[in-house]
């Protein structure tokens, strides 16, 4: 199944509210013909972008290849929360690689959102970031465990930034009974995901980076050096840095057994004034909620609620992309049953079994990060970081990453639709109960 093809437009920024308020670059021109350079990167996201500008400021000859336009998959139509951690929850990963482990991954993740921070001011990056991302809990059973996980990031990591929600409180802070409780995240933040991408994009053109767009990779040469094939070039390089995500394909399969492409759909309302969007989100916060396919919302610039949810047992979006995310949307606002629904997308982002993310060489001059699980706009973009000091011989914290566990999806890349859609079906009837 061809991903990069069957749901958009070739070269063509999908129909959503980030793309109509995007800051464009220029186009760059595809590849055409043989080049050499130090490191090619894949892929055009958080990861490929955020390697190719810290390689670049390294002094690294960088080029970077994107099949489609830069920041055209995820990283252009997420829900845009900058989370805290891992995507995993501390007490589960200390079961999973042990307390020491746990706690340099939680380093780790305190570092994704700094990074994101500085990147922002550093290169003046415009992409309206704002504080907070809400933790909201649907079941009264299960407020135990999210006061205990508080106390816990309080007691046992120092994080002081977090803080529980009562029934009283969280009904405040949202318009809506949805919820039992839950808990505050200030030290995390939500932005525009494209245009935090389109930053990164002008950084990196700004610190030397060769960037070629619609130059989609056929297939890799392992080698030293390796030689990247085109659809109408090659480009050989010392050293390869993958950032496919759930757009790799079965480029290359020690990643691609490993991550799965899954869809998620998010829709954008009218503007809805201030005084409305403020009686549904009070704080101007991002919100997660505690479903296994997790509803995610939060405020546009201009006063819409941009809200994210709704499962997709297939590769293929739907064909009424508004009716698929704007139906657990009423669930949590009913009031909203007349609000116009501008803009309706969909998006394709890589998961694991683990829900962690895969950090893997390939080759010696290969390597990999990709599977975010969700938790991708600040992970993503240490993880080119990462990826460049790993290229640069500081493997510190890539080892890091790399030393947690991802299984192969039992039956590999012929079986991850099927299993998709049992997983999918299970959880999703578990939300309903």
């Amino acid at each position: 199944m061809d991903l990069l093809t069957i749901n958009d437009r070739p070269g063509t920024y999908p129909d959503s509210y980030y793309t109509a308020t995007g800051h464009f670059l220029d186009r760059f021109a595809p590849l055409a013909g043989e080049i050499t350079c130090d490191v090619c990167v894949v892929g055009g996201g958080y990861t490929g972008l955020s390697t190719a500008l810290h390689l670049a400021e390294r002094g690294y000859d960088v080029v970077l290849l994107e099949a489609q336009r830069l920041g055209f998959g995820a990283s252009g139509r997420n829900g845009g929360q900058v989370g805290s951690g891992q995507r995993v929850e501390q007490d589960e990963l200390e079961a999973m690689v042990g307390r020491a482990h746990a706690h340099e991954l939680w380093d780790i993740g305190q570092e994704s959102k700094a990074i994101v921070r500085d990147l922002i001011d550093r290169h003046n990056i415009d992409c309206a970031y704002k504080p907070g991302v809400m933790h909201a809990e649907l079941k009264p059973r299960h407020l135990h465990h999210t006061y205990a996980y508080v106390d816990k990031l309080k007691t046992e990591y120092g994080y002081e930034e977090i803080e529980p929600l009562d029934g009283p409180a969280i009904r405040a802070a949202l318009g809506t009974d949805a919820y039992c409780g839950g808990s505050m995240d200030w030290g995390a933040g939500h932005l525009h995901p494209l245009n935090f991408a389109l930053g990164l994009a002008r950084a990196a053109r700004d610190a030397g980076v060769r960037m070629f767009e619609e130059t989609r990779v056929t297939k890799i040469d392992h080698g030293d050096p390796a030689l990247v094939h085109t659809d109408k070039g090659q480009v050989r390089a010392k050293f390869v840095a993958l950032g496919c995500n759930g757009y790799l394909g079965d480029m290359e399969p020690a990643v691609a057994t490993r991550v799965m492409p899954i869809n998620n759909f998010i829709v954008a309302t009218e503007p809805l004034g201030e005084d409305t969007a403020r009686s549904l989100i009070r704080d101007d916060v991002a919100v997660a909620d505690s479903k296994f396919v997790v509803n995610y919302y939060h405020l546009s610039e201009d006063n819409r609620l941009l809200f994210g949810g709704g499962e997709s047992y297939g590769y293929k979006f739907p064909a009424d992309l508004a009716a698929k995310a704007r139906a657990p949307m009423l669930e949590i606002y009913p009031q909203l049953k007349d609000a116009r629904i501008d803009y309706a997308w969909g998006g394709t982002l890589g998961i694991t079994m683990n829900r962690m993310p895969d950090f893997r060489r390939v080759t010696p001059n290969i390597l990999s990060a990709s599977g975010y699980s969700g938790h991708g706009v600040a992970m993503a973009t240490l993880a080119g970081q990462v990826m460049a000091e790993a290229i640069d011989g500081i493997a510190g914290r890539f080892d890091i990453m790399a030393a947690v566990p991802t299984k192969r999806f039992p039956g590999g890349t012929m079986m991850r639709l099927p299993l998709l859609v049992l997983a999918m079906t299970w959880f999703s009837l578990r939300d309903k109960l």
